[in-house]
């Protein structure tokens, strides 16, 4: 496979891991759980941990997408009807950025794009080459 194939080929992974990840922050924004101090709330849910995406050089060329929890996890909110609340009313929430998010997937989707933009590019001056040899 040639250098400038797997290049974009790693490029469209790393933007598929980063709308997936994206995906699963704006799916549970709402999963709140108990402080992670726990006072008195044993056996109540933790929250959900967001995750972010980052983006490292290969060496040899392409890229590729390391996964990582978001620190701090969760935000402390007033919720006094929620059942895990603490004594305060308070509960956590996931640390999650609904604009960050929707600009991730902005990202992960022009990123897809024109990787896959020099995925058939590569392809059609192949076979361009193969005609030419013809």
């Amino acid at each position: 496979m040639s250098s400038v194939l797997s290049i974009a080929i790693s490029g469209m992974q790393a933007a598929t891991t980063r709308l997936e990840v994206s995906a699963r922050n704006v799916a549970n924004v709402r999963s709140a759980g108990a402080l992670p101090d726990g006072q008195g709330n044993d056996g109540a849910p933790r929250p959900y941990t967001p995750q972010r995406v980052d983006q490292v050089d290969v060496s040899g060329g392409g890229t590729q997408a390391v996964v990582s929890d978001v620190s701090p996890a969760s935000v402390p909110t007033y919720d006094p009807g929620a059942l895990y609340a603490n004594a305060e009313g308070m509960v956590a929430y996931p640390n999650v950025d609904l604009t960050e998010e929707a600009i991730q997937q902005l990202v992960a989707r022009y990123t897809f794009a024109a990787n896959a933009r020099v995925v058939t590019a590569y392809d059609q001056m192949a076979k361009s080459l193969l005609d030419i040899k013809a």
